[in-house]
């Protein structure tokens, strides 16, 4: 892409024109720049740090948890935000309501990210009334978070612009497996029309280089870049050096 394609195609807000957007993410890699509360790096400007450093990487998309992580990546990057809202810690949590969603949009993302489950939602909305409202506040891309097929088929005739895999595994709907869902990745590819995100367990380039022999549109990655906690437990565990 150009770099007058790319001016052209910005809002007067600085956001990338959908299709843009679409475009960036094609068969690319994005990075997942979150730390959990409590943990040293939870703080936005490290997470904006974070992200800078997965671009000059080579990332063509960042995501990102928290309005003000959100805002300040979307300040310093040069490639679209995926952002999401964690709110609570069970059932539908990842932005669970079309206000945590245009919160989300406000803050910066250029694609909103949301809980796509069939699930009941906190503010009893259905996720197509959800998206609805969305799109009558903001031009931004809506990707759903997964965990079966029959959540991708619904999220999709919701309205949706991606289909994440991102809940495979945490639902109850389909085993937890130890990288990334293939089998699943493979279903949504075939029945759906939609683009399809491989998140969730993407632990290795050849895991990352599967799922986008599998048809996947993109794949993103977060803990085994962006996760140093995780990343020193693995090594860890076979060093016996815990103290």
């Amino acid at each position: 892409m150009t770099e007058d394609r790319m001016t052209e195609d910005r809002t007067s807000k600085g956001r990338w024109g959908r299709g843009q957007v679409l475009d960036a993410m094609r068969g690319s890699l994005t990075v997942s720049c979150q730390a959990y509360p409590g943990e040293p790096m939870r703080d936005p400007r490290t997470t904006a740090q974070v992200a800078l450093s997965v671009v000059a990487g080579g990332a063509a998309a960042v995501r990102v948890q928290g309005l003000d992580d959100i805002a300040a990546v979307a300040a310093v990057v040069d490639v679209p935000v995926v952002g999401l809202w964690k709110d609570g810690a069970d059932g539908v949590f990842i932005t669970p309501t079309l206000r945590h969603a245009l919160a989300v949009a406000d803050a910066g993302a250029h694609v909103v990210a949301l809980d796509g489950t069939r699930r009941p939602r906190p503010d009893g909305l259905t996720l197509a009334e959800t998206v609805a409202g969305l799109r009558e506040a903001s031009d931004t891309l809506v990707m759903a978070d997964c965990g079966s097929l029959d959540d991708a088929l619904a999220a999709q005739d919701a309205g949706v612009d991606l289909l994440g895999t991102t809940l495979a595994g945490y639902t109850g709907e389909r085993p937890k497996t130890d990288g990334p869902d293939l089998e699943l990745v493979e279903a949504m590819v075939a029945a759906c029309s939609l683009p399809v995100v491989v998140e969730g367990r993407v632990h290795t380039p050849a895991q990352a280089a599967a799922a986008l022999a599998c048809g996947a549109f993109s794949v993103c990655v977060g803990t085994a870049i962006t996760h140093p906690t995780t990343l020193t437990s693995w090594f860890v565990s076979v060093t016996g050096s815990d103290r």
